[in-house]
């Protein structure tokens, strides 16, 4: 059996997995594969990214909680490129037994974890280092018109930016975004067929 450069790890809500690659290291450094194609199909999810973003930003700034509205919905793959963040999302694909829940994990330049978030979910980050750049693959194009978002404070999520709130760092149109219970959502859940893992 072909051992994977990049495990799967499932988590507490359907679809959405942690990526651990593995990492070979010697004295000149480290490799690894930070995105396979092959690895993605061989656990039953065929996806095509067509557009990497990446950001950088100081201390305590959170971006999010954003997605895109269908059709122009997203899937995305982040990583922590440089520095920490605590990574969140928000299910909001109706129907979902999960929907309304959070997930949140630590990646960092050290861990080298990713987070593959399909469509119907929110997404965010809080920059726990100094700065962090983030690097995130997206298999849909942006797309103004389908912007959609949450508030990052809602109190019905209860999120843990892993910082005091007094140094979290936003703009405008982040804090001005509705609560879960207010915002624009044309996300249905599917239950698809379990990926091997």
């Amino acid at each position: 059996m072909e051992l994977l450069i990049m495990p799967f790890y499932p988590t507490s809500i359907p679809d959405l997995y942690v990526f651990e690659p593995r990492v070979f290291e010697d004295e000149r450094g480290y490799f690894f594969e930070s995105y396979s194609e092959k690895a993605f199909r061989d656990i039953g999810l065929d996806i095509t990214f067509v557009q990497d973003n990446q950001s950088y930003s100081k201390h305590g700034v959170i971006r999010g909680l954003h997605y895109q509205l269908n059709p122009h919905a997203q899937s995305k793959l982040i990583r922590a490129i440089n520095g920490a963040i605590r990574d969140v999302v928000v299910d909001i694909r109706t129907g979902s037994a999960t929907y309304g829940q959070t997930f949140s994990i630590d990646l960092t330049a050290d861990n080298k974890k990713q987070l593959f978030v399909p469509a119907g979910f929110a997404h965010g980050f809080c920059v726990l280092s100094e700065t962090a750049t983030v690097m995130y693959k997206c298999d849909a194009f942006w797309n103004k018109e389908a912007e959609g978002g949450i508030r990052f404070d809602d109190p019905a999520l209860n999120i843990d930016w892993g910082l005091p709130f007094d140094e979290l760092v936003l703009n405008q149109k982040d804090f001005d975004l509705p609560l879960l219970a207010d915002c624009q959502n044309n996300f249905v859940y599917e239950a698809k067929a379990k990926a091997v893992v």
